[in-house]
């Protein structure tokens, strides 16, 4: 019998649970159990593409071409596995094939209802889920906060799980802030215990309450937070902050939550070892020197929106004991000359081009690849950033006045970079991106060859338009080094200028891929470039 953890969330959003239960998940991971994790999002959305970064963070990738919620990154580098689309469940999904089904016939004669049809539904595709990865334990964090009116029918079918499986083989975890009052510096847990209350009115008594704080939860609150959820003592955990978010799975650790949680779920506790995860925090934490990195991009008030090049970033610093200084830069700023670039880019060790859909901000992030180039600071692209790395080196290298990409000046003389050709008829927006794992070919005494050292390399994408392979010839005359080809379509995948120390470009996303324990070549070379 597959077992069931179901993840829950109290008081405000944002507290974690992404995290928390990539933790967790981890340490059963790291006892030989093979575990899964499913995201479920509440919204009608199908799924993340569509959604503005302010609005939802960055749009994580999958292999298979799935456009999720964030939080699958940090299951993926947590757990050093590659998940799926199916990993991340909306209500937009949800509903769509239910009323699919009853378009079909499928429920003929039959009124169709929230219950049982929505939430036989969510079982149904959990079910699946857990037989694709014949995982003996899934995890399932549900999104939002316990009483938000879209959460209901996932909360149900959570409830259902444990009558259908048997009580023994689904456990519920609900993960509530306990604010500190600044002027005591007393924690308090009555907002904790209004949101067990909450979850209890729904029918689901919670096994283990993770109390999320800035600070330690003691004893004293543990028995307190026990006494009114009706949670034993060693079910308590407390989920206080720390300074780096791989920390997580030692805390949880030494609080006990891993044997715990295999206690409830009937599963034997096996001894592990943490002694690789150590070494990876023990470099990140002690580095031996420091740089600083621009990151130059249109959604830089929200960090979130980067959330998977901020950690590739620091797999690839921990692995030579480098401490990065990120110096966000808007580039809409830059081009509406409300910043001084050059004061914003003084005492940098290199920059990167973030990607970002769009017209604004583009100028910015054009003059700001010029002052990298011309003053031969590492420069690293993704996607977009790639893009626009051709178009000004297209301007002030090869000459051509006004080239530029076709999504921003369709009108423009020099289309260095332009639609992909299968992308011409396309009518919706949502999921028909090239999207996903892809192979890419790439040039040996190359730059970007030396980073992987292997002909053929996958890589995750999400975009719509490539290098203009008109333009390709005359980039190349001039000193532009075409590194990597896309094996179907023959397109630029890597680009670099070797006039310059590190000048490189990629049209995939390598940053998905990377884990703390093996973090992406690319960011690897770029970060050994700064030093």
């Amino acid at each position: 019998m597959n077992k069931y953890v179901f993840v829950t969330g109290g008081v405000m959003s944002g507290i974690g649970k992404g995290i928390t239960t990539a933790s967790l998940a981890m340490l059963l991971k790291k006892m030989g159990y093979t575990v899964t994790i499913v995201k479920i999002d509440p919204y009608l959305n199908k799924d993340a593409g569509t959604m503005n970064p302010y609005m939802h963070g960055e749009v994580f990738v999958t292999d298979d071409g799935g456009e999720t919620d964030l939080d699958l990154g940090h299951y993926e580098r947590f757990l050093g596995i590659n998940l799926s689309k199916e990993n991340n469940i909306t209500t937009g999904k949800i509903y769509g094939s239910v009323i699919e089904k009853e378009r079909k016939g499928v429920f003929l004669g039959q009124t169709v209802q929230i219950i049982p049809h929505i939430t036989n539904e969510i079982k149904d595709q959990l079910k699946d889920i857990s037989k694709k990865y014949s995982s003996d334990v899934t995890f399932v964090e549900i999104g939002g906060t316990v009483g938000d009116i879209e959460s209901l029918p996932f909360l149900e079918a959570a409830r259902q799980m444990s009558i259908d499986l048997g009580k023994e083989n689904v456990v519920y975890i609900h993960i509530a802030y306990i604010p500190l009052l600044p002027n005591t510096g007393e924690l308090k847990t009555k907002p904790l215990q209004h949101s067990v209350n909450e979850l209890r009115r729904i029918g689901i008594q919670p096994d283990m309450i993770f109390g999320r704080s800035t600070v330690p939860i003691n004893e004293e609150i543990k028995s307190k937070i026990s006494l009114f959820t009706n949670v034993p003592m060693n079910g308590v955990i407390s989920t206080h902050d720390v300074d780096i978010i791989y920390e997580v799975p030692i805390m949880l650790k030494k609080e006990g939550a891993d044997k715990y949680i295999v206690q409830k779920l009937g599963l034997n506790y096996r001894e592990y070892s943490l002694d690789d995860w150590e070494d990876f925090l023990e470099r990140l934490k002690n580095p031996s020197k420091s740089v600083k990195i621009a990151m130059i991009g249109k959604y830089t008030k929200l960090h979130d929106s980067y959330l998977s090049i901020k950690e590739a970033i620091i797999h690839a610093s921990a692995f030579y004991r480098i401490k990065p200084e990120l110096i966000w830069i808007e580039s809409t700023d830059i081009e509406e000359d409300k910043i001084n670039l050059e004061e914003e880019l003084n005492g940098i060790n290199g920059g990167i081009i973030l990607p970002g859909f769009g017209k604004r901000g583009v100028e910015g992030k054009i003059r700001a690849i010029k002052m990298l180039r011309e003053n031969n600071i590492p420069l690293l692209g993704i996607c977009f950033g790639m893009q626009l790395s051709v178009v000004e080196f297209a301007r002030n290298v090869v000459g051509l006045e006004g080239a530029h990409s076709t999504e921003i000046n369709p009108q423009t003389p020099y289309p260095v970079v332009s639609l992909l050709e299968e992308q011409m008829n396309v009518k919706y927006l949502g999921g028909t991106m090239r999207l996903g794992s892809y192979a890419i070919k790439l040039v040996k005494n190359t730059k970007v060859y030396d980073m992987y050292k292997q002909e053929i390399v996958y890589e995750r994408h999400r975009h719509r338009y490539e290098i203009n392979p008109k333009y390709i010839d005359k980039l190349i005359e001039n000193g532009l080094t075409i590194s990597g080809y896309s094996l179907e379509g023959n397109r630029v995948e890597f680009i670099e200028y070797n006039s310059n120390r590190f000048f490189v470009g990629t049209q995939s996303h390598p940053e998905y891929k990377s884990r703390p324990l093996t973090p992406s070549p690319v960011y690897l070379s770029f970060i050994k470039s700064l030093f």
